[in-house]
């Protein structure tokens, strides 16, 4: 199942005496944050719109006015808040791609249709993604997100389709 909502940054600090946030963004493009006016909050199983005035981009954080903040304090009571955009905000995407957050949940599947294990995580701390799963038996185990290993992602059937002999190669357990 497709996410309706997607991470796009999260409230750091109050910025400055007017209620103005400090948020790093989840995002390729921080200049996103200016056209999306309208974030959302997770409330439980509830999302909350929340307007947005985008002020700036400086070093790498974006800093707006979220609604209902007109003094620090304000701000404050919103730290580690998480924002999000609905899908139908989300910048649209070339024939065959994908967003991350659309991964997590899918299933890996050998290709006797063997079940692997569900997606949890995506790491991003370098040149190549990396995939960690959670197997039936509670085992994770991480494989780096390479073509030749995982070469269907169905997201829309929340499968991912694994060579096995590669996979071999370049999977670790976590545990």
């Amino acid at each position: 199942m497709l996410t309706p909502y997607f991470c796009i940054g999260e409230v750091l600090k109050p910025q400055g005496i007017r209620g103005e946030a400090k948020v790093r963004p989840y995002t390729d493009d921080p200049e996103n944050f200016r056209r999306w006016t309208t974030l959302f909050r997770k409330d439980g199983e509830n999302w909350t719109p929340i307007a947005s005035r985008f002020s700036r981009v400086h070093d790498g954080f974006v800093y707006l006015t979220l609604e209902g903040c007109t003094k620090p304090e304000d701000v404050d009571k919103l730290r580690g808040l998480e924002l999000y955009i609905d899908r139908a905000n989300a910048s649209p995407l070339p024939e065959g791609m994908f967003y991350l957050a659309d991964l997590i949940g899918c299933e890996a599947v050998d290709e006797a249709g063997k079940n692997l294990g569900k997606l949890t995580d995506v790491l991003q701390h370098g040149p190549t993604d990396v995939y960690v799963f959670k197997a039936s038996n509670s085992k994770t185990w991480m494989a780096p997100a390479l073509p030749d290993a995982f070469p269907e992602k169905d997201v829309e059937h929340g499968i991912i389709r694994v060579n096995s002999e590669r996979l071999k190669e370049v999977a670790v357990d976590a545990d």
